[in-house]
């Protein structure tokens, strides 16, 4: 007999797999640490750890450029207006 079956490392995941992964990696705190965790190796499926790739980069692209849209704002004096609190 022939058998076809996909290899467990290289699994599909479904579509609610990825719904349920999302909803775990936005979990603050807890989500990032497992998502470096799928990302860096803590899984044998390559559809998961390519997955959490892609995540992680996406959180580093939106950090970065939350952080220049920060140092723009400030720089412009946006910010200004949080910072300098008068105390009566």
């Amino acid at each position: 007999m022939n058998d076809n079956r996909i290899p467990a490392e290289y699994e599909p995941i479904s579509m609610w797999g990825y719904f349920g992964y999302e909803l775990l990696f936005g979990i603050p705190f807890i989500g990032f640490i497992i998502l470096l965790v799928f990302a860096f190796g803590g899984t044998s499926n390559r559809n998961l750890k390519n997955f959490a790739r892609s995540k992680f980069c996406y959180v580093i692209i939106v950090t970065i450029v939350f952080v220049i849209l920060a140092i723009i704002a400030a720089s412009m004096g946006l910010l200004s207006a949080y910072t300098n609190v008068e105390i009566s």
